[in-house]
């Protein structure tokens, strides 16, 4: 019988930090309303803390909120904005402060992705994921920039790993988010003697997520194209909350201007989503595969 590949359990973030560990806190999430962010936000407000989700889809971010509320026991405020105006941004912070007093955490999550190869890209369409990721997470920071240098208080930035090596149909967001990474890094030196820190958490695939279920080839077994995972099993978003738990906790006070890759160890297999060079040599032969429109 062949041998099998040891499978590391999925763990909860409250079997293992304090459920208290931030009771008085607040965090400012983009992105909130769903998928990884919301699992984020989540994370934070079972061990304590008080959230503002943000979002341009309020009937979503209300029921969010609402959920979040009931299953944590602490409070969630729905504030409608769009990143890339910072005016709506100033306001939903107008009103996180109204509502709380303070903002302690910011998660920059707000982000935008499809597949397309670059001879397919129009323009127009990568400025608008450049505006939603890089843009947007910029002016979160201008927005709430005074908040955290009160609190002394810390920045995760969503970013992700298909600009750590040449990912087809990813320019856009390839590099959106290196403008990320990089932004990350300077508030990081910049703001440190203001007693702030800014880390990154670089997702890998993530199952049960609206990009998986955008970006992943339908009817195949992307653990097969992977090349499987060296822990033996596809991302979690409570593998993302536990980083988040982790990095804004004091236990993290010496981690800044980081990058963070979670991802079980995938991107050292260095595998492509579908077959290359089929994918880009005849994309339409593969038009099976792909979820999302080119």
């Amino acid at each position: 019988m062949a041998p099998t590949a040891y499978v590391q359990p999925i763990v909860d973030s409250t079997s293992v930090f304090k459920e208290d560990l931030f009771k008085g806190k607040v965090l400012f999430c983009t992105g909130g309303g769903s998928g990884i962010c919301r699992g984020m936000t989540e994370a934070m407000m079972r061990h304590g803390a008080n959230a503002t989700i943000v979002g341009r889809k309020i009937e979503r971010l209300q029921q969010t909120a609402k959920e979040l509320s009931a299953a944590t026991g602490q409070e969630c405020l729905p504030a409608q904005a769009d990143v890339r105006q910072p005016a709506s941004l100033k306001e939903a912070v107008a009103k996180t402060i109204e509502k709380f007093g303070r903002i302690d955490f910011v998660i920059c999550g707000a982000a935008g992705n499809f597949l397309a190869p670059i001879s397919g890209l129009s323009e127009n369409a990568f400025k608008t994921v450049l505006e939603i990721d890089t843009m947007g997470t910029y002016n979160t920071i201008k927005a709430t920039i005074q908040h955290v240098r009160a609190s002394k208080g810390a920045y995760i930035h969503v970013s992700a790993t298909f600009h750590h090596n040449g990912t087809p149909y990813q320019a856009h967001v390839s590099a959106a988010k290196a403008g990320v990474d990089a932004l990350s890094a300077v508030l990081a030196v910049e703001e440190g003697p203001h007693g702030v820190r800014s880390n990154v958490i670089a997702p890998g695939p993530i199952d049960g997520t609206e990009g998986m279920d955008r970006l992943a080839p339908k009817g195949i077994d992307t653990a097969q194209l992977h090349g499987g995972y060296p822990v033996g099993r596809q991302g979690d978003i409570k593998d993302i909350a536990n980083a988040t738990v982790f990095l804004f906790s004091n236990a993290a006070s010496y981690i800044t201007g980081q990058v963070l890759p979670v991802d079980g160890g995938s991107e050292h297999l260095r595998h492509q989503f579908m077959p290359y060079p089929q994918m880009v040599l005849d994309p339409k032969s593969l038009s099976h595969m792909i979820k999302a429109r080119m």
